[in-house]
């Protein structure tokens, strides 16, 4: 009996995949995954042992190209979406917030910066209480056309904010009043302490992160204009609040996923369930906000606004800021959840839809519970004060949360979590149906050439991992 004639040597370089070098027991490796069965034309290994194909993909980075026909598909979904955001952004755009005469109530008064030279006590009591002693504080107005101008304010002993000498503040003018009364302290100045808060935050934000925090920061500042530059002026113009935030809560999500995720099938489901879960908050909002008659003009700040633009729809107003608000916890459930589907299916590409779907859900409870929570805390801690109020006066739970100022957090808090549990299963799914539906191309590579160079991913599985990169061990 003969034994077995020994394979031909490899040129010296000679380059095969990643995997398990070449010796007694194994055949040659093919690279990605594991695949089992050699081909027809090759016999077993020199050491006489079974002659499957046992290579490993070690490779670390962005997932594989999709196919074009993935490509296609997706593209023929989000481009519709995406002009359609676009055509409401151009029609929608105001011309900046229209002006008004300003109150002179609350924020809606002109104010400048100011600083504390001198305080000294005095007794400010009148009749029974000439003893009571108060604070006389001068204030020089550092900026405006009365700069270099001081006056004097009074604060009493029982204020819960005490000025001190060098303190920065900032002054409310009010040119009908009394020339000596035309100024007064409205609060502290606290430009500096909260630029270096925010500095502190991303330079924090940068070091972890690196590029993507860089990114993140970049549509941070994206999401704040389109807030600034269009939702808020858009709505004081009198555009249908819904409507708006709908448009611009889209164009914030298109841009900030993307620019953090880059442009990938993988972000692009992401935006798909962010997107189902964002109507799904919208109909359940406009539904329960007017079955419970809530107005959305509940406190002195909702009263003024209504005060100066009548016109402006309050329960509308209430409305866009439930969908604004989920938008934040939605990107990142669904940003998730696409990922680990993405990367079950990259572990075990046998896995079908029913099978992808079963895993990421299991671990989309885990975030449900987590997410769900941080939510009604996050409400919770808000409205702190308010409940402090309320248990102050031992009212009972039920006329606490019938309460609208209560009942509209209730409502904001229970829709924002349906979304966000909705988001889950929706995102799931739709990644599985997407990630089982890539086929390879009429190549036969399923991300075309750079399935090759992805360093033994799994886009080399279509091409039996070929382009991977290792060194065949010297016989």
């Amino acid at each position: 009996m003969q034994p077995p004639p020994e394979p031909p040597r490899p040129p010296t370089g000679a380059h095969v995949p990643h995997g398990h070098p070449q010796g007694p027991g194994h055949g040659p490796s093919r690279g990605a995954g594991h695949r089992q069965g050699a081909p027809p034309d090759q016999g077993p290994g020199p050491g006489g042992g079974h002659g499957h194909a046992h290579g490993h993909s070690h490779a670390h980075g962005p997932a594989a190209p999709a196919s074009r026909r993935l490509r296609r598909i997706i593209t023929a979904v989000l481009v519709p979406f995406a002009a359609a955001v676009a055509v409401g952004l151009l029609v929608l755009w105001p011309g900046g917030a229209p002006g008004h005469e300003r109150s002179g109530v609350g924020f809606d008064r002109h104010t400048e910066q100011a600083t504390v030279t001198r305080v000294e006590k005095a007794s400010c009591g009148q009749g029974n209480q000439k003893d009571q002693q108060c604070t006389l504080a001068t204030v020089r107005i550092d900026t405006g056309k009365d700069q270099g101008k001081t006056f004097v304010e009074t604060v009493q002993r029982d204020q819960s904010r005490q000025l001190a000498e060098g303190d920065s503040v900032i002054v409310a003018y009010e040119p009908t009043a009394p020339k000596e009364l035309q100024y007064s302290v409205m609060d502290m100045n606290r430009k500096f302490p909260l630029t270096l808060l925010a500095g502190i935050f991303a330079v924090a934000v940068v070091v972890v992160g690196r590029l993507r925090g860089l990114m993140a920061l970049i549509a941070l500042a994206v999401s704040f204009m389109v807030l600034t530059l269009f939702i808020l002026p858009a709505i004081l113009q009198g555009s249908n609040p819904l409507l708006v935030a709908v448009v611009g809560s889209s164009a914030i999500m298109l841009i900030a996923l993307y620019l953090c995720h880059g442009l990938s099938a993988r972000t692009s489901v992401a935006v798909l369930g962010t997107l189902v879960s964002l109507l799904l908050i919208g109909v359940l909002g406009s539904v329960f906000i007017g079955w419970g008659d809530l107005t959305g003009n509940t406190d002195d700040n909702t009263g003024l606004i209504h005060g100066l633009y009548p016109q402006l729809d309050m329960s509308g107003l209430l409305l866009a800021g439930v969908i604004i608000g989920s938008l934040g916890v939605l990107d990142d459930v669904t940003v998730t959840q696409t990922s680990a589907v993405w990367e079950l299916h990259e572990a075990n590409p046998s896995l079908g839809p029913r099978g992808l779907y079963r895993a990421g859900l299991r671990i989309g409870r885990d975030h449900i519970a987590s997410v769900v929570n941080t939510l009604v805390l996050a409400y919770a801690g808000a409205a702190l004060p308010l409940l402090l109020l309320f248990s102050i006066a031992q009212s009972s739970v039920g006329s606490v949360a019938n309460s609208e100022l209560v009942a509209q957090e209730i409502v904001r808090t229970l829709i924002g979590s349906i979304g966000l549990v909705a988001s889950v299963p929706v995102t799931t799914a739709l990644a599985a149906l997407v990630v089982s539906a890539d086929r390879p191309g009429p190549d036969g590579s399923g991300a075309g050439p750079a399935a090759g160079r992805s360093g033994g991913r799994a886009a080399g599985r279509a091409s039996g991992g070929r382009g991977t990169r290792g060194r065949r061990r010297r016989r």
